[in-house]
């Protein structure tokens, strides 16, 4: 599938400080081969995952997967700049890492396939369409299936380049480009949310963190109340549990859920600890961890918690990067792709702790300092499609 290119050059990633009706009105350009309109967040969207009279539930993340989805990074002067190189080689080692175990579709601006498929090789499946950056975390579709299992939902949330940052005029599209793709229907919903920000276990609970959701720069029209009952809608789920913090420092995403935590299992997460008490992480995750062991999930279940008490700090050229998360990785049915930091031995004993959770399967470290450096990691490049029955 090719997709003619939005016209000009976006703006910087880490210099948009604002969107502009410019860069919304060129986003309307990237409608080319839809199948239903889009329209900005909140107006005209649809508040609940219904689609033709069916229920859908977004699965836990151990649900089975057809395929995960990727985006390629390819503009030097949207923020990568001399480190592009080197997130492209993160991202397409990531790509082959996670095809060892389930099929690919990487994402590609309009032009560069050819380049992109020499550097994922021929093991990931390459599509052209429009894109701002690697995020699909949280700029694709997230997906749900109705009851039976049989059929794909693509839940299109707005995104707003994490709360008018960054540039999102193609990327704010791409659940259009994603869900044509997979010929799966899509289902544009009425509020700003990107799919790092919630976890879900695909049985009825929901987390996420307050210093996210209720940051006034994705929703500002909306109580909290409100957010939740939204999420709760889309997601098919009955219990939202808030965390007060993501990690510090994290004012690129406002405290995403999944660089301080990650589901495992039913009533299972790895949540990230920080033993020392004069950093700043250290209240910040306690306090976390005591919302979660106050906590039932929907199923009125208790959680099992394993505590990651590893956060490395590193530099990347001369910038130090102090938001690294084990427990941003990207979970198949035979191996769970970990982003890793080249420190052995934080790696190491992170890897370890991730082996123990999930016995049966390999675990894959993966570099992603660079990833880091940008923000995320592996699970923020990557969202999967549920399979079907």
């Amino acid at each position: 599938m090719t997709v003619s290119p939005i016209a000009g050059r976006p703006v910087s990633r880490r210099r948009f400080l604002t969107a502009s009706a410019a860069v919304a009105a060129a986003a309307t350009t990237a409608t080319t081969a839809t199948t239903a309109t889009v329209v900005g967040a909140g107006a005209g969207r649809a508040a609940a995952a219904t689609y033709n009279g069916k229920k859908y539930t977004v699965p836990g993340e151990w649900a089975p997967h057809a395929r995960c989805i990727m985006a390629f990074p390819w503009d030097a002067g949207d923020g990568w700049g001399q480190k592009l190189h080197l997130v492209q080689d993160e991202v397409a080692n990531i790509a082959r890492s996670i095809a060892r175990f389930e099929p690919v579709t990487m994402f590609a601006k309009p032009g560069t396939a050819n380049f992109v498929q020499q550097q994922v090789g021929p093991t990931v499946t390459v599509v052209e369409y429009p894109i701002n950056d690697c995020w699909t975390r949280d700029t694709a579709a997230i997906f749900g299936l109705d009851q039976p299992g049989k059929k794909l939902l693509g839940l299109d949330f707005g995104f707003n380049g994490w709360g008018n940052k960054y540039p999102y005029d193609k990327d704010d599209f791409l659940p259009v480009g994603v869900c044509d793709y997979l010929a799966v229907p899509r289902l544009p919903v009425g509020m700003v949310l990107e799919g790092g920000s919630v976890l879900q276990d695909g049985q009825g609970t929901l987390i996420a963190t307050t210093e996210c959701l209720l940051n006034p720069n994705r929703n500002p029209g909306m109580t909290q109340a409100q957010i939740e009952a939204a999420l709760l809608d889309a997601f098919g789920a009955t219990k939202m549990i808030c965390l007060p913090y993501g990690l510090y420092g994290d004012d690129i995403t406002n405290g995403h859920v999944d660089l301080v935590a990650a589901y495992v299992g039913p009533a299972r997460l790895l949540i990230n600890t920080q033993p020392d008490p004069g950093d700043p992480n250290h209240d910040r995750l306690n306090a976390n961890k005591a919302v979660l062991q106050a906590s039932t999930d929907a199923l009125g279940r208790p959680f099992q918690l394993t505590e990651m008490p590893y956060l490395p700090k590193f530099t990347v050229g001369t910038d130090e990067v102090i938001t690294f998360s084990y427990t941003n990785f990207y979970p198949t049915a035979a191996g769970i792709v970990v982003p890793t930091t080249n420190i052995p031995s934080s790696d190491n004993a992170a890897l370890a702790v991730i082996q123990g959770l999930f016995p049966g399967r390999e675990i894959v470290g993966a570099p992603a300092t660079t990833l880091a450096w940008g923000g995320g990691g592996v699970h923020c490049i990557t969202q999967q499609v549920p399979a079907t029955s």
